[in-house]
């Protein structure tokens, strides 16, 4: 059974930091690419970064570019988003990815709420 699990998200302030991790099982992790989603009140899901299935590769969103920083441990089986300097623009459910050709697999998401 494929699981995405995140955990780490919370309140914090303005200019403050939090750490996102996504545990992944019941798929062969290390060969999936890997993404971090997010959804703000009444707003569309948008893609925040992603990361190659050996970690070599990451890309990001032109809004979290330089503040945020996505990594994976494969032998852990587990993805991170290091979030620095966040804003209250930052606030919405992250949502974990997983995706292979026809495969796409979701996390039920964690809520990070960023106060001025």
């Amino acid at each position: 059974q494929v699981q995405l699990v995140e955990s780490g998200g919370g309140l914090v302030q303005a200019g403050g930091s939090l750490r996102l991790s996504c545990a992944a099982s019941g798929f062969p992790f290390s060969t999936y690419g890997m993404n971090w989603y997010r959804q703000a009140p009444g707003k569309s899901r948008e893609w925040v970064a992603g990361i190659s299935s050996a970690g070599s590769t990451t890309n990001y969103a032109r809004s979290v570019n330089g503040r945020f920083t996505i990594s994976r441990d494969n032998a852990k089986n587990t993805m991170y988003l290091q979030m620095l300097n966040l804003r209250p623009e930052d606030t919405a459910v992250y949502y974990c990815n997983a995706k292979q050709l026809a495969n796409d697999f979701w996390g039920q998401g964690t809520q990070v709420t960023v106060s001025s």
